[in-house]
């Protein structure tokens, strides 16, 4: 018959948990006292500790009371509670006495109080300064709303020298020159009015031509003069006291520099386009109604279009250093050519000279070589000479017909338009280098250039 374990045990015998014995510092020790030994008897004279209670201060046996689960409950128990040591723990933090008496903020209110008054005053006499020194307030009222200021905002002040300053100087001396069924631009080259503009412009024109300012006041001009194969011609305004634009040096600019180009493209007059030259002496061969016009032109990306042409092409010191005169396109239809950033202008040098001839003579002299040169396509790079007049410069300085003029003053030609136009921009009486091929020999001469004698 099995037994279940730690039931109907013996005093005295020996069980798995008999001889268990623990000891903690400190602590509480804990047996379930079921081999607990009877007290010594009390030392003589002593009383018997109490029946059940915890055994006295020296004794060797303790216990966990009642609480184990493995003690035997025919076992008495014993329970030995010693003193506990200092903790170690933290100190427990302070709390606040909520009645003790609070710290006033009344100091710290005032203090915020005062340096908003003081902000507050000082913002209101900078604005009202600011307000004063802008203009606000004149009078005695604020400026209405949609009124003029007495002074221009600062934004409508610019620099002589920039490009809004150029603009505000040139326009004045820029005109819209208006002929019968066409329209272009002009400048003021005189105060008693003188205009310059392309020849193209004027072909054509009759008595009803005119001209606007960039006021938007007209005036009846007539013509002077023209000359059809240099471009230019040259009209007079009935008004005197004109501005005048300033003429600058057309052999003194270089590729890159910044200019402006005026004029009215597509009759929307005071038009100012900027942009920089694209190139110098760019030989131009350029034609309509049976007249061919050669000149070594100033390229520019600056935006021009049909009616800018006469109008001035301007340097950054404003200065005229051009006259805008043809534009290429990449369409067949010439009425309907755009800007695509390739436009070409009559060097001021050269325009000017063939202006103040119209004026004086009434006519234009042209500068030659005294040859005639095979212009198209040829299968010879060079200016072939047709022929050469016995009495020419050409002749003078020992070229024959049949020689080939590779460069003109250090420009290499390609063929005959390029030594027509280059020539045309020198001066009558220039003298200029000329490097020519004669059969396989490289000859050099120098040339000097006159006037035709037309």
């Amino acid at each position: 018959m099995h037994k279940r374990a730690g039931a109907g045990r013996r005093p005295g015998s020996v069980s798995f948990w008999s001889g268990i014995r623990e000891e903690l510092s400190g602590g509480t020790d804990v047996t379930d006292g079921w081999n607990a030994r009877p007290l010594p008897p009390p030392a003589h004279g002593q009383p018997l500790p109490p029946a059940g209670g915890p055994p006295q201060p020296g004794s060797p046996w303790w216990s966990d009371a009642l609480a184990d689960p493995w003690r035997d409950p025919y076992a008495p128990t014993a329970v030995v509670v010693q003193n506990p040591g200092a903790s170690a723990g933290p100190v427990p933090e302070a709390v606040p006495d909520p009645d003790a008496p609070r710290r006033s903020f009344t100091p710290i209110l005032v203090i915020c109080l005062v340096t908003a008054l003081l902000a507050g005053g000082l913002g209101g006499t900078l604005g009202f300064l600011f307000a004063v020194k802008s203009g606000y307030g004149n009078g005695g009222g604020g400026t209405a709303l949609g009124s003029t200021p007495q002074d221009p905002p600062a934004a409508a002040n610019r620099a002589p020298d920039s490009l809004a300053g150029i603009a505000a100087k040139v326009l004045p001396s820029v005109v819209t020159v208006r002929v019968t069924g066409a329209i272009g631009t002009g400048f003021v080259v005189s105060g008693d009015g003188y205009v310059v503009t392309n020849d193209h412009v004027v072909e054509g024109a009759d008595d009803t031509m005119s001209v606007v300012f960039s006021d938007g006041s007209t005036a009846p001009a007539k013509l002077v003069g023209r000359d059809p194969q240099s471009d230019v011609a040259v009209i007079k305004v009935a008004k005197s006291g004109l501005p005048a634009v300033a003429i600058g040096d057309s052999d003194a600019i270089a590729v890159g520099d910044p200019v402006l180009a005026f004029g009215s493209p597509l009759a929307l007059r005071n038009t100012v386009t900027y942009g920089i030259v694209s190139a110098v002496d760019r030989t131009i061969e350029a034609g309509d109604a049976g007249t061919t016009r050669y000149y070594a032109a100033i390229q520019t990306d600056a935006a021009v279009n049909q009616g800018n042409s006469g109008g001035p092409l301007v340097n950054a010191a404003g200065q005229v250093i051009g006259v805008n005169s043809v534009i290429r396109s990449v369409g067949g239809n010439e009425t309907e050519a755009g800007n695509i950033g390739l436009a070409f202008a009559i060097p001021i040098n050269q325009a000017e000279r063939v202006a103040v001839d119209i004026i004086d003579h009434g006519k234009a002299r042209r500068t030659v070589i005294g040859a005639e040169v095979v212009t198209g396509g040829t299968s010879t790079s060079g200016a072939r000479l047709r022929s050469v007049e016995p009495a020419g410069p050409a002749a003078a300085a020992g070229m024959k017909s049949g020689d080939v003029v590779t460069k003109l003053d250090g420009h290499v030609l390609e063929d005959g338009t390029d030594l027509i136009a280059l020539v045309r921009k020198y001066d009558p009486g220039a003298t200029v280098s000329v490097e020519y091929r004669r059969g396989t020999k490289t000859e050099t001469a120098s040339v000097t250039l006159v006037a035709d004698s037309n």
